[in-house]
This record gives C-alpha cells, structure tokens and sequence, in this order.
C-alpha cells in the first residue's frame, strides 16, 4: 500500500545518500578525502586513520566533531575538501526531480554536509530549485544530528510543525530525534527494508518510487 502523508505540509530531506542512491559511489569519495585528513592531522597510517574516522562517526555522529573536539580542527578547512570533489558520479534522476516536485508545502534540506557542498550536490541532481531552504551543520554550529538540541532548533528557527513534517534519511539513528519530536519518519535505502527500528514510520529502498505513489494533500 502506498503511504498515507495527506497530513504533510513539511518536507524535510537529508542530503548525502538519500537523494541520490548509495550505489552511485559518490560518497566513496568523500570517505577517501576524510580519511587523507585524518592522516594528515593524526599521523596515523591510513588503516587506523580510517577506523579512527569510523570511531569519531559513531560516537560523534559526525567524523569532523570527533576532529574538532580532539585534535583542534577548524571546520572550514575540513569542509573545503569537497568543494572541489568531482560530481560525475551523480545523475539526475527525472523521476526524482518529477516526484519532490508535486509535493505540496515547503520543502528543506536537513544535511551535517556544508552550504557549499549541499548547493553543488543539488544543482547536480537538478532539485536546487524545488527546496525552499537548507539547513546545513553551520547553521547549528557544527553540532550534528542526531543530536536532539539540533532537531528543535531547527523547527524552531524554521518554524516546523513536527506533526506535519515528514523526515526522509538514509542513517537510521538521525531518525529518532525527529520521531521523538512527532515527525513521520522514512528511512531510505537498501538496508531499509531490514530495519525494524520502531521509530521508523515507512521504508523504502527508492526515494522516487515511494514518493510517486503516496497519498498526499491536493495542493492550495
């Protein structure tokens, strides 16, 4: 059966790997650069950098926050690796473009990603244009989700009615701060279907297919 969010008004969507597909190996990259800076600030040989890089993500949510709080990394440094990360890897998808445009109400990125990064992915996928505003990890000084402080302060300053808001991620865990908060929750992916988190509303392995199909409020 197709999802029933006809009580949506709010869209929110993560960035990185929830709006293109896993198996695009964008992020390969982005892992690849992380783990040359860990090297570079650690002088650790590559294989612990990178399971030190995993350490930092899983306790910190976020790999740059493990950085920041242990070894005085300055967040604009870090982040200025991906501004020229290639995007070829990434296509638009028509589909995608077609179904997050017939959604009615605002739409908005929610992304630990940087302004810069958040705006050249978008425009890559050609889905710039569909979202109202971004919400990126300066935006709430460089804490990360899952942390539940950077949830209400995201609805705050944007004015998010949880119960009408619909969360789309591919990190299970980001999931439950916004379901605390009475968001509808959709984990996206190919490890979804898998889940059994109860905070999870809906899950889909494809982004496009499942918003095509579900009910939704006609339009004002």
């Amino acid at each position: 059966m197709s999802a029933d969010l006809r009580h949506i008004d709010t869209w929110l969507f993560d960035l990185d790997n929830t709006l293109y597909p896993v198996e695009s190996g964008f992020m390969r990259g982005i892992e690849s650069r992380i783990t040359d800076f860990v090297v570079k600030v650690t002088g650790l040989a590559r294989d612990e950098a990178y399971k030190l890089q995993k350490v930092y993500l899983r306790d910190h949510g976020l790999s740059l926050t493990g950085l920041m709080l242990h070894h005085g990394v300055d967040p604009a440094e870090y982040h200025a690796l991906f501004h020229d990360l290639s995007l070829e890897s990434l296509a638009r998808d028509p589909e995608l473009v077609e179904a997050i445009g017939r959604l009615p109400g605002r739409r908005l990125i929610f992304t630990n990603a940087d302004d810069v990064h958040a705006r050249r992915v978008l425009a890559r996928l050609g889905l710039d244009p569909l979202f109202d505003e971004v919400f990126h990890i300066g935006s709430f000084d460089y804490v990360p989700k899952p942390d539940p402080d950077v949830f209400r302060r995201m609805s705050a300053e944007h004015a998010v009615a949880p119960e009408a808001t619909a969360f789309f991620e591919d990190a299970e865990r980001n999931l439950a701060p916004a379901a605390e908060l009475g968001m509808t929750t959709v984990l996206v992916g190919p490890h979804a279907p898998a889940s059994t988190a109860p905070f999870v509303d809906y899950r889909t392995e494809k982004l496009a297919p499942f918003l095509r199909d579900a009910q939704v409020r006609e339009a004002a």
